[in-house]
């Protein structure tokens, strides 16, 4: 049996598993990541984290298969992050310093591709050859499996589903540069700004309008209370979700689509609302694909991150 480490790279802490080579995870622990200095201290960190936990459970160098590793930007098949703009990064091979400073091997990703794989392996898309998923959080991310294989494109952001145009007659930018994004309207942070301007006009009653710092947990606790604003709220969200997710499945027809990120919270309240649009938005023959929700939460990075490895290495 060999053994391995996942890796998932967040801009505020650093999540890194132990696995043995079947995906059973061991154990898993957390480190700051030091953004100062350019994130220059971040992968010896990550190195001499690994390295202290095989010293102190006297695990040999020669049991670990390698390390798989998710970071929050564009990374090409060979390893090359293309600028990681939260951990003040730009351009460099990943895969060869974090090997050198380890001294094992290592295949990276893009962390939402990544997560993507940690579903499709041992979560909500298990036992599937195609899979669709999407992070609902404060951005939308997105990751897609075809035949058993995560597309990573040509230059690392393939799946960047987040930054669909869906509605060009936007006004306000994305932060992605463009106008009217997915992005725009789907994540946390996008259904708050639908909330708020649909609340300045609004005729119908409702608590929304006297709730200080308003968030996404607000708006679907309202609309399960009944709040008739609320409701209308989450319709479009809906629509806008439906449109999203129906136009992938029109071009990957997947078996599956798995819905994770903190808007997910909201469980089959969210699977029920979007349903229907999906079904009007997606081509008649792409429209078997059942809906899920994400079964791995926090871990989903690290057990993708090791699969990577897996997949590389073994």
């Amino acid at each position: 049996m060999k053994y391995g480490f996942g890796i998932d790279l967040g801009g505020t802490t650093v999540k890194i598993a132990y696995f043995d080579q079947t995906g059973t995870m061991l154990d898993k622990w957390e480190i700051p990541t030091n953004t100062s200095d350019g994130g220059r201290q971040i992968l010896p960190d990550i190195a001499a984290s690994i390295q202290g936990y095989l010293r102190e459970h006297g695990i040999p160098d020669s049991d670990i298969l390698g390390l798989g590793i998710g970071v929050p930007g564009p990374v090409d098949a060979k390893g090359v992050v293309n600028k990681c703009v939260n951990l003040g990064w730009g351009v460099f091979n990943i895969s060869e310093t974090l090997s050198g400073l380890t001294g094992f091997p290592v295949k990276a990703g893009n962390d939402a591709n990544v997560a993507a794989l940690g579903e499709y392996w041992k979560g909500g898309g298990k036992g599937c050859s195609n899979m669709v998923f999407v992070t609902l959080g404060t951005g939308v991310g997105g990751g897609i499996v075809v035949e058993g294989n995560l597309l990573h494109g040509a230059h690392g952001s393939g799946a960047e589903i987040g930054h669909l145009v869906l509605n060009p007659q936007e006004t306000a930018v994305c932060n992605c540069g463009k106008f009217g994004c997915a992005e725009q309207y789907c994540s946390a942070t996008g259904i708050v700004r639908l909330a708020r301007n649909y609340l300045k006009d609004s005729p119908l009653p409702t608590e929304l309008k006297d709730t200080e710092n308003l968030t996404c947990k607000d708006i679907f606790d309202a609309a399960k209370a009944g709040d008739p604003a609320a409701t209308a709220i989450l319709e479009q969200v809906y629509d806008y979700l439906g449109m999203l997710l129906g136009n992938v499945c029109s071009v990957v027809n997947p078996e599956v689509v798995v819905i994770g990120g903190g808007v997910s919270k909201a469980g089959e309240m969210l699977l029920e609302g979007v349903v229907p649009y999906f079904q009007k938005y997606v081509f008649h023959a792409a429209s078997g694909a059942r809906f899920a929700l994400a079964s791995l939460g926090n871990d989903a990075g690290a057990y993708g991150a090791f699969k990577l490895a897996v997949d590389a290495f073994c």
